[in-house]
């Protein structure tokens, strides 16, 4: 059974439908994925021409450009392609490559993929490539910031029938993908926890000590990660609703995308109204956090304790 983003749950990702609403029980689309399929509706619609229009000068059935464009894990071969640029007028040698490397890495297989007994690719494909994540974690510390110890407690957790191979698995998914926050050209992780997940982990002892100084560590390196804690004290706050994560992306063809753990399942969001609703809930969460100077703190009197 896959797990989510933060460990506890066990989503399995949904897929948006063409009028943009939630269709259950699909994986998410990679981000090389959803480039190539940007790249495909930017090029028809550059010529005026419908999906219906295109589809029967190329005697396609119905519904396969449309899964094309949108990114629903149908990725053209190199013969549908090059079909595809010739009916655009697509002439240029240079970006006809282009898009034959996009459709190559739209195909690649990633590392996840080996992990897919544990682990849905919806979701880590598509933090793979932000270049900025910003999130708030209300019950679990966060599956980019946990400890193996932390992970094995958490799968354990949320399935209490999992086997010890299982679980050594889950683990193992987790600390290969924390590895995006150590390469060059890390994303920027603007990570923000509720007090009470430091506080229900405060009575597990030794467990708990090894996973606020891997908390402190990071907060105190020189890094791209940014972590700060909301008080208990601050009462209510805009994110009352749980665990919220956006996604922002370099390339302007890749929009944000905001992630919602749930038990049942993974929702994604990406019309800009919707990211700008939540980007704003996020930001009246982070004016009532402490600073990161005093989740330092907070850290090392938990860890004195």
């Amino acid at each position: 059974m896959p797990v989510s983003e933060g460990g506890i749950y066990d989503p399995e990702v949904t897929q948006h439908s063409p009028g943009g609403e939630m269709a259950a029980r699909k994986p998410a689309p990679t981000t090389g994925q959803r480039r190539l399929a940007a790249e495909l509706r930017r090029m028809r619609e550059a010529v005026e021409m419908s999906i219906e229009e295109a589809r029967l000068t190329l005697r396609w059935s119905s519904g396969r450009l449309n899964h094309m464009e949108g990114g629903r894990h149908s990725v053209p071969d190199a013969s549908a392609l090059n079909a595809l640029m010739d009916l655009y007028k697509i002439q240029d040698p240079a970006r006809r490559e282009a898009l034959h490397a996009l459709r190559r890495q739209a195909r690649e297989k990633p590392w996840w993929k080996e992990y897919e007994d544990v682990l849905d690719d919806g979701y880590i494909g598509l933090e793979a490539l932000a270049v900025r994540i910003t999130a708030f974690h209300p019950i679990v510390v966060p599956g980019l910031l946990q400890t193996p110890g932390y992970a094995a407690m958490s799968a354990r957790a949320a399935l209490a029938t999992r086997t010890d191979s299982e679980v050594a698995r889950i683990v193992a998914a987790r600390l290969e993908r924390q590895k995006i926050l150590e390469r060059d050209g890390a994303p920027e992780f603007r990570c923000m926890i509720d007090e009470s997940v430091l506080l229900r982990l405060s009575s597990i002892n030794e467990l708990a000590r090894e996973q606020f100084q891997h908390l402190l560590d990071t907060a105190m390196a020189d890094n791209s990660v940014s972590l700060r804690v909301l008080p208990l004290s601050s009462g209510m706050h805009s994110c009352m609703h749980g665990s919220t994560v956006i996604l922002d992306y370099a390339d302007e063809l890749d929009p944000s995308i905001v992630y919602l753990e749930t038990r049942g399942h993974g929702l994604y969001l990406e019309k800009p109204s919707q990211v700008a609703d939540y980007r704003s809930a996020l930001a009246g969460v982070e004016a009532q956090a402490l600073s990161e100077a005093e989740t330092i703190e907070l850290l090392k009197n938990l860890i004195a304790e």
